[in-house]
């Protein structure tokens, strides 16, 4: 089975072309889905980080707050380190787990920090969805309603768009309408249903 890692920068697009990757029967493999279930409630992961970060981090609803948390390890470098070293190697654990009972002929890693945390080695190809950097910071800023300064602050420590380029086997450029995304996804789809037959 070939393992396709997608990533990009935050706004770039990457949940808009899963969801089309899904609609084409393919398995998709969510970090950042996987790191929600992690912090549910009584999940292990969150008695961790409530142990690292205190009992203010979760609401009156017993739920993480996500903004506070956010708030801090962007902020702090070592603190997001501390969350990192926490959650990573449990979302490798279970992509891993998902990959190794997967069925199809192909399926794909959706993970936001594929370079940047040095998982290429879970991957057979890498699939970049890129973007222009003005369209990003303006699709993020109105999609979380934050700032210029607190995206620049997350776009820091992802790699620039240029270095994520650079490791790209297959781009997807998305800057243009939905129908003409969904069409790259679909003729990238043609193509891996092909390079499968090989692994």
């Amino acid at each position: 089975m070939m393992v396709i890692g997608l990533t990009g920068g935050i706004g770039s697009g990457k949940s808009e072309v899963t969801r089309h990757f899904e609609t084409l029967n393919v398995p998709v493999y969510d970090a950042d889905v996987i790191a929600k279930s992690l912090v549910e409630p009584e999940q292990p992961a969150l008695k961790e980080i409530i142990d690292k970060f205190g009992p203010d981090i979760i609401t009156s609803d017993g739920e993480l707050d996500r903004t506070q948390l956010r708030n801090i390890v962007f902020n702090k470098p070592q603190q997001r380190q501390i969350l990192e070293k926490i959650l990573h190697p449990k979302i490798r654990q279970s992509i891993l787990h998902e990959i190794n009972h997967c069925k199809a002929i192909y399926c794909i890693v959706c993970m936001p920090l594929l370079l940047e945390t040095r998982q290429t080695d879970l991957v057979d190809r890498i699939l970049v969805i890129d973007v222009d950097e003005k369209q990003q910071i303006n699709q993020v800023k109105q999609r979380d309603n934050i700032t210029n300064k607190e995206v620049a602050t997350i776009t820091s420590v992802q790699y620039s768009r240029q270095k994520r380029l650079t490791y790209a086997d297959d781009v997807i450029l998305n800057n243009s309408n939905l129908f003409d995304l969904h069409h790259k996804v679909e003729e990238l789809h043609k193509n891996y249903c092909v390079l499968a037959e090989k692994y």
